[in-house]
């Protein structure tokens, strides 16, 4: 086992994804269920590249980018097996020139602390990702303080999905997964009760970005990621702030491979949306200060 440690030249990239599925591990295996696979492919219409840990390492170094990646374990609401954690990290340490793992555990689980506690002090990981509308939980419950406590306390982000989903979209009742579990308010008390805790709220919050805002404002321990949504059709309040009162808590995320960072780039050039001297931040300064890559 080879434990995580980073060794990016901040000098010589361009930018860092903060937002990088890992869907697929070595072996072929999927990290959603076939009906979930085939539904979000079609809302997405995907038609990129798809490729494992290493080929995704490959891409962004061809980029001169770094990446965060990770995979979403879900296994009590799927009843299906995730990909590995511990494999995504172990495969970060061999491309620790690009990429920065995260990990994931299912808040369902009885082991969820201990799964996180392994990923942590064993294998590096360096914050974890939840969907709770893929893993079916209320991440504002106190039921999930244990948690919570246990990245804090290890000084790791959490990365939280919010707003829409296309997972089961199109799908009999959504596949039975409900939105609400992602709007961003849940996370106001989680910030509240965890002020030392990282918290990035994931995508433009779509339908609650405002929400999404009003809690970046109060609560200083939040950050938000542009990932998930070209930049052309970014709402105008979320431009405003990340051009202005949370410029230093905005950060570049594509949602690869379903948005890939060059169509992000190149539509974020065209829109012009982002004055010149905020780009930097977004693009890696603030991501530098959030992950602790600077030493």
């Amino acid at each position: 086992m080879i434990r995580y440690e980073p060794a990016i030249d901040l000098d010589a990239i361009t930018a860092i994804d903060v937002h990088v599925h890992i869907e697929v591990d070595h072996h072929g295996h999927s990290s959603l269920p076939d009906d979930l696979r085939d539904a979000a492919a079609k809302y997405f219409s995907t038609d990129g590249p798809n490729p494992d840990l290493d080929g995704v390492a490959a891409y962004y170094r061809e980029r001169r980018m770094a990446a965060v990646v990770f995979t979403v374990d879900a296994r009590t609401n799927f009843g299906h097996a995730p990909i590995s954690s511990a494999d995504i990290a172990e495969g970060a340490a061999r491309n620790n020139d690009v990429l920065i793992p995260f990990g994931s555990v299912d808040p369902l689980s009885p082991t969820a602390v201990d799964d996180a506690r392994r990923l942590i002090e064993d294998h590096g990981v360096r914050g974890f990702k939840f969907h709770p509308t893929v893993q079916g939980f209320d991440p504002s419950d106190p039921a999930y303080s244990p948690l919570y406590e246990t990245l804090q306390d290890a000084g790791v982000v959490a990365l939280f999905h919010t707003g829409q989903t296309g997972i089961g979209a199109g799908l009999p009742g959504g596949r039975g997964l409900l939105l609400g579990l992602s709007n961003p308010m849940l996370l106001d008390p989680v910030a509240a009760r965890f002020p030392e805790l990282q918290i990035i709220m994931a995508h433009p919050s779509v339908p609650w970005q405002d929400e999404a805002l009003s809690v970046a404002t109060h609560k200083h321990n939040t950050w938000i990621d542009l990932s998930g949504w070209s930049p052309k059709y970014f709402p105008e309040s979320l431009v405003r702030a990340a051009n202005s009162y949370l410029k230093n808590r905005v950060l570049f995320g594509s949602d690869f491979p379903l948005l890939t960072p060059d169509r992000w780039m190149r539509d974020a050039e065209t829109a012009g949306s982002f004055k010149p001297e905020v780009m930097p931040g977004i693009l890696k300064d603030n991501a530098v200060r959030l992950l602790g890559l600077a030493g």
